[in-house]
């Protein structure tokens, strides 16, 4: 199998992680935004829309390889806030942290994988461009 190969199933997945993501914030829309009334986020309906038109445009970026620096922008910018405002672990009791923190720290992950993604060329093999173009 091929680097190509190999790195389109990594998008495949990736994408969809996040496209699946964007649409349980429509799905849910008044549970998520409860949860985000409950942190303290602004106008938290309107932010967890947001926020899930972030997800869902970033991870389509990603799956088909299209306008990538922008959906990785779009995914950082819901990833850092989620992490530091929602997922804030210090500020809760010991007994509530751990999933808070698993949470925070997974967030903080992708964001490094995110940064990597664009130092790999684009346009990406298999992108959408490839075959428009």
């Amino acid at each position: 199998m091929t680097l190509e190969v190999l790195f389109l199933i990594g998008r495949v997945i990736l994408g969809l992680f996040f496209i699946n993501s964007g649409f349980n914030h429509f799905a849910h829309l008044n549970m998520i935004a409860g949860y985000a009334g409950s942190k303290k986020i602004p106008f938290p309906k309107f932010s967890t829309f947001v926020s899930g038109l972030f997800l869902l445009l970033g991870g389509l970026s990603i799956l088909v390889g299209v306008y990538t620096l922008i959906g990785i922008i779009l995914l950082i910018a819901f990833l850092l806030p989620a992490a530091f405002f929602v997922h804030n672990f210090w500020t809760l009791p010991e007994a509530q942290k751990q999933t808070d923190k698993v949470n925070f720290m997974k967030n903080l992950a992708i964001v490094g994988a995110l940064l990597m993604l664009l130092q790999i060329p684009t346009p990406w093999a298999f992108s959408l461009w490839n075959f428009l173009g």
